[in-house]
């Protein structure tokens, strides 16, 4: 090759170089998020846990998924629901099957292994939902019952950590009719689950007993998208500065007290007084 030609070549090359490197900045400023697609915010979460996450008539809702679907409005985010099972549902952020995962998720270290965090928006407790007419009264008196749990969980972590040997099922429903039929002795559910489904299922499951939950829930990432974390986290702010936060646990946990030492966020906003309004 002559050195005419091999300059031309060079310069072809660098020419291509550079308009893929143009490429690559548009991308950056259409997509800031690093989202899986611009502007949506795809979010696994799950179809059968209310008052959480859930679907009615079609439609993904629960506290969860309103509160994210405000939260990404600040950001000018459309949010985009899947279901899928919560045994999956980590591993799946984590492999950006998904942006973002919903469902109640408690912050714990081993999950964070897995993905990143962002603040804390919920607390919770356990919920011990039982057979009506079960003689369980309390978290003390599962040695040697057959607990069952869905896969996964801190209900699980919790359950294993107590020496149970629980029965694991992939979600909510399957630990519902396992009380239900009697070849379950107890469920260590979220409580508000456990509320949820004991008063839906006509008097055929009771809530036993109640334990506070060690750490707050929180939306997972993708481990390293901290633009996006980082962004659904002052979202999240905004929306408990405007008392969405607040109308939205009215809305889905009518008296429900919140622990004193309880800070949604990022700690740092006046968390207005709570309205049922919608």
């Amino acid at each position: 090759m002559t050195r005419a030609a091999a300059l031309g070549v060079a310069a072809v090359l660098a020419a291509t170089a550079l308009t893929a490197c143009g490429d690559d900045a548009a991308g950056t400023a259409d997509n800031p998020y690093n989202l899986l697609q611009a502007g949506v915010l795809r979010t696994g979460t799950l179809t059968d846990a209310p008052p959480n996450v859930y679907l009615k008539d079609g439609k993904f809702t629960g506290f969860d998924n309103d509160l994210l679907t405000a939260v990404a409005a600040k950001v000018g985010l459309k949010v985009e629901f899947v279901g899928t099972d919560f045994s999956a549902l980590l591993s799946q952020v984590n492999n950006r099957k998904f942006d973002v995962g919903s469902s109640s998720i408690t912050i714990t270290e081993a999950r964070k292994k897995t993905v990143d965090f962002g603040n804390g928006y919920d607390f919770g407790h356990f919920g011990l939902d039982v057979p009506a007419g079960s003689s369980i009264t309390g978290f003390d008196q599962l040695t040697g019952k057959r607990v069952v749990v869905v896969q996964g969980t801190v209900q699980d972590d919790y359950a294993t950590g107590e020496g149970l040997d629980p029965v694991r099922v992939p979600d909510y429903n399957g630990a519902i009719n396992q009380l239900k039929a009697g070849t379950a002795d107890a469920w260590i559910a979220p409580a508000e689950i456990g509320d949820k489904s004991a008063a839906d299922s006509s008097g055929k499951i009771t809530v036993a007993a109640k334990l506070l939950s060690p750490a707050p829930t929180a939306y997972a990432f993708a481990k390293g998208n901290d633009k996006l974390r980082e962004a659904l986290d002052k979202g999240l702010d905004e929306v408990i500065a405007d008392g969405t936060w607040s109308r939205l646990q009215a809305q889905y946990y009518p008296g429900r007290s919140i622990p004193a030492d309880f800070k949604p966020g990022s700690g740092t906003v006046p968390v207005p007084a709570a309205s049922a309004t919608s």
